[in-house]
């Protein structure tokens, strides 16, 4: 099962590379945004959420890009923005 696991990636990345690419990047940049303006909650908080809406944007792309994109998977992209937001801003973020 792990074989098939570590090929479908493999393909996976190789097929889209350019969407991780920029997922990746845009990731890293957020993160430094986020040490910037560390202290500053407001700020943190607009960059949070910034992210979470570019998340769920560059998920619905990658999905009409591969034709796969369904109401259920959008919904997962927006819970998941959610729960990162939360973990971040309550938990790491006080």
């Amino acid at each position: 099962m792990s074989k098939h696991f570590y090929s479908h990636l493999k393909k996976e990345f190789k097929d889209h590379l350019i969407d991780y690419l920029l997922l990746i990047t845009a990731g890293i940049f957020f993160l430094i945004l986020l040490n910037i303006f560390r202290g500053q909650q407001v700020v943190e908080f607009f960059i949070l959420v910034s992210f979470a809406f570019f998340y769920i944007i560059w998920g619905v792309f990658h999905h009409i890009s591969n034709e796969t994109l369904h109401l259920k998977t959008v919904v997962e992209y927006i819970l998941i923005s959610f729960i990162v937001i939360f973990l971040l801003k309550i938990i790491i973020l006080p």
